[in-house]
């Protein structure tokens, strides 16, 4: 009887793994890899969320059909550090073994590996502010950010405008935090204005800056930019007040000012601050009901790196729709049909998609004076020409359409 009972056991475990290979054979894969530990555990698990939250209402919602067939997604998740090995290599993992259509990643370095992969059938969905990895013209990569040359150019012209004329740079290190200060020295130089010293900082595994900060404040700079993953970046103001500090700070697009100025609580702190805004701020329709939800869901306040994951996930389900396939070459072909994503049925709005991968989408920056963010500013900066922007601003559907400006950068 002994002997029966196992058999019958054994038959029972192997049809359980044959009806769990069935079930989750029409499972459409996507892949996560960032920093789910470390010092940017919060910016790589806000994006994940994200992803995480879209995959969860689609699923809900009943998934894509293709072909008469319907298909659910699953996302798989790994930590990689911020290591560029760790992201091929955790890359290389979802396709071979997961069969991932899609694999994000949200950083620089992290994509840089990943597109050297040769010979990929998977979209990479980059979260990246340094297009200079579009422009490789990589064909299966789309980016949902604003290229950071263009927040470096408006924070440059509003920091002159406040008066602002020296400079002293505690960036993170890194190819990104590399490219931002060689952007933002040209620029600022450019205008008149002085750099007077360059104290780059690693925001990925040191929580003390009080070296590179000091030796900043010698030099006596109206501002300083800073910034990396948010909770280094809080950690970066606060030791420079401590140290005395009375000027601004200019705060470069990773790091957000909603998180900022909820961990540092005294907006006093923050006086003088320029930095993009906040995504809960934008008077877009589907922001209040997403802000309910992800905090509900996650237990934190929502900002943009779960909002633009969330967005680039429903665009890949949309574009998946739209080809009729599971190829990913074709789903990649399918993105400019999946555009526009409008602000009342997602909390941003991408427009349209240019050919390295770019997906057009505005711009929003606050300033902090007299302890208060300024009223969030909606820039479209891509429109070539008034026509064109007359044409995007109307695909909008913010409820303060007179906010939406047309700013040309060079």
């Amino acid at each position: 009887m002994t002997k029966w009972k196992a058999l019958l056991c054994s038959m029972f475990m192997f049809a359980f793994v044959a009806w769990a290979a069935v079930a989750s054979a029409d499972d459409i894969v996507v892949g996560f890899t960032g920093p789910l530990s470390g010092p940017a555990a919060e910016y790589g698990q806000d994006c994940m969320y994200g992803i995480d939250m879209a995959v969860k209402e689609l699923n809900a919602a009943g998934g894509v059909t293709v072909k008469g067939k319907k298909y659910t997604f699953r996302m798989e998740r790994l930590d990689d550090r911020m290591d560029p090995t760790q992201a091929k290599n955790n890359a290389l993992r979802f396709v071979n073994q997961n069969k991932a259509i899609a694999v994000f990643s949200p950083n620089f370095t992290g994509l840089a590996a990943i597109m050297g992969i040769p010979e990929q059938n998977f979209l990479i969905v980059a979260y990246t502010s340094i297009h200079a990895l579009l422009d490789k013209g990589h064909p299966m990569i789309i980016n949902p950010v604003p290229n950071f040359v263009t927040y470096a150019q408006l924070m440059s012209d509003q920091a002159w405008a406040q008066g602002y004329r020296k400079c002293a740079m505690v960036v993170t290190t890194g190819g990104y935090g590399d490219a931002w200060r060689q952007a933002f020295n040209h620029l600022w130089v450019n205008k008149g204005g002085r750099v007077v010293g360059d104290y780059p900082a690693n925001y990925y595994a040191e929580t003390d800056y009080s070296p590179q900060l000091s030796a900043a404040l010698s030099k006596k700079p109206d501002f300083l930019l800073i910034g990396g993953p948010s909770a280094p970046t809080v950690l970066v103001i606060e030791q420079a007040r401590a140290l005395g500090f009375k000027g601004g700070f200019v705060v470069i697009d990773q790091a957000k000012p909603d998180y900022i100025a909820k961990a540092i609580k005294d907006m006093r702190l923050l006086e003088g601050m320029i930095s993009t805004g906040a995504l809960k701020d934008l008077p877009l329709p589907a922001v209040p009901g997403f802000q309910a939800r992800y905090k509900a869901a996650y237990k934190r306040d929502m900002g943009a790196e779960c909002v633009l994951n969330y967005n680039s996930m429903y665009v890949v389900a949309r574009a998946i729709e739209k080809a009729q396939s599971l190829d990913a070459k074709l789903v990649r072909r399918n993105i400019p049909n999946a555009l526009p994503t409008t602000g009342d049925k997602v909390p941003n709005e991408l427009f349209a998609m240019q050919d390295n991968g770019f997906m057009y989408c505005g711009l929003i920056m606050q300033h902090v004076k007299n302890g208060k963010f300024s009223k969030v500013d909606y820039i479209l900066a891509f429109p070539k020409t008034k026509a064109e922007f007359d044409k995007y601003k109307k695909l909008s559907k913010t409820k303060e359409p007179e906010m939406v400006r047309w700013v040309p950068i060079q």
